[in-house]
């Protein structure tokens, strides 16, 4: 397992996305871990401006799930417990090509989805007033 820590503000994460970007495949699972607002909406909206997408990004926190372009989603799992995410057919949207950002997905779930086969990343997020540590786990 590689592991890359980069400090950034969260007004600039350039250096995040452009890491990202050159580190990591087409087709890959991203799993945002941190606090509350500690910055993993964000960084999903870093990510798809780094990729041209020129929507503006919110939490998916109500509908759980955002598509941006064709090949970025965008999950948010804060209300919604692991069953729940199966019942709902959420785990068959893995599937698609494309980058699959997923707030508050617990140890179970990232365990099952690895598991399952898929490419993975995790990016565990740390804060302290506008800093941040993405401490990225390949």
């Amino acid at each position: 397992m590689k592991i890359k820590k980069i400090k950034a503000s969260r007004y600039n994460l350039n250096k995040v996305t452009k890491y990202l970007n050159e580190n990591l495949p087409e087709n890959i699972i991203i799993f945002l871990v941190g606090n509350l607002a500690s910055g993993k909406t964000t960084l999903s909206s870093a990510i798809a401006k780094s990729k041209g997408i020129k929507e503006g990004v919110t939490s998916p926190t109500f509908s759980l799930q955002q598509y941006y372009g064709d090949k970025l989603y965008h999950y948010d799992l804060y209300r919604i417990d692991n069953e729940s995410f199966f019942n709902l057919g959420l785990h068959e949207e893995l599937d698609k090509d494309g980058w699959h950002l997923i707030e508050w997905a617990d140890e179970y779930l990232q365990s099952f989805i690895k598991g399952a086969g898929y490419k993975t990343v995790l990016i565990n997020i740390e804060y302290s007033d506008d800093l941040r540590e993405y401490i990225i786990y390949i």
